[in-house]
């Protein structure tokens, strides 16, 4: 499988795979609380066997071409994340999504990985539309959205029901006209 260096700091992007539950569930012990502050995601991977099978879950969609989990590893520890939430080469059509432990903060790492998988998606898998849909009060995520590019397409009012209150959901987005034209080039990002 790949890894993919993210720059002279150590960080790198590699498949997140069933066989690393151990690793993946370490990682979200250390960062549940500021993980799960405005996503879901892996509330329910409290142990080893459903932190295995939530990675399951996403290799059966990388199998099956409709999904994928990417890991950002730092000096080579997990400490986040980037996902194919969905993804539609028929359609031309992706969700990509983050998150990230407290400790790798600060550091761009979701915008460096998401660089790569978005360039993948485009230039070799002949995706036009990324969408990037964030809760308005992720402040961070939004930044994200905005240094790679993407525009707002608007706000999803109280569309999300988390932890007792309906949120408001920002839908971001990049069209593949856009990401060349901005990119500049370069070569794909062989990511598969």
């Amino acid at each position: 499988m790949y890894a993919r260096s993210l720059g002279a700091d150590g960080a790198e992007l590699r498949p997140l795979e069933p066989w690393q539950a151990a690793d993946f569930l370490a990682h979200l012990e250390r960062g549940r609380a500021h993980i799960n502050r405005h996503i879901a995601f892996g509330t329910n991977a409290t142990d080893l066997p459903s932190a295995r099978a939530l990675l399951q879950t996403y290799a059966e969609k990388r199998a099956s071409d409709s999904g994928s989990l990417h890991g950002l590893w730092l000096d080579g520890r997990l400490v986040g994340g980037l996902l194919f939430r969905t993804f539609d080469e028929q359609a031309g059509n992706c969700e990509l999504g983050c998150w990230l432990e407290p400790a790798a903060v600060g550091r761009g790492l979701v915008t460096r990985g998401a660089r790569v998988l978005i360039d993948w998606a485009v230039r070799e898998r002949g995706i036009h539309r990324v969408e990037w849909l964030v809760s308005s009060e992720n402040t961070a995520s939004v930044r994200v959205a905005q240094r790679l590019g993407m525009r707002r397409e608007g706000v999803l009012r109280e569309s999300y029901p988390y932890r007792g209150v309906r949120h408001d959901m920002e839908v971001w987005s990049l069209l593949a006209p856009e990401w060349r034209l901005n990119d500049g080039g370069g070569e794909p990002a062989a990511v598969r």
